[in-house]
């Protein structure tokens, strides 16, 4: 699994330094956001032939590291 993870990258130039696939303009966000939505990975290979289905397992390894942390503290909106 730790390999999925070198698929996402962290560029400060790239999405205003948010976390994207590959160093490409995807936020790992919006892929999650469309996953919880209900699209299954088949559906957006289709509609992103550019990435592939490590992409879409990284994203959600990715996911799944965050909420395996320590604490969680919201953040003032």
């Amino acid at each position: 699994m730790e390999t999925l993870l070198k698929r996402i990258t962290i560029n400060p130039e790239i999405c205003h330094g948010k976390p994207t696939i590959r160093g490409l303009r995807y936020p790992v966000e919006n892929m999650l956001e469309l996953m919880a939505a209900g699209m299954t990975i088949e559906e957006l290979l289709e509609d992103y032939p550019d990435l592939e289905r490590e992409d879409f397992l990284a994203c959600l390894e990715y996911a799944s590291k965050l909420v395996n942390l320590k604490s969680i503290h919201k953040i003032a909106s």
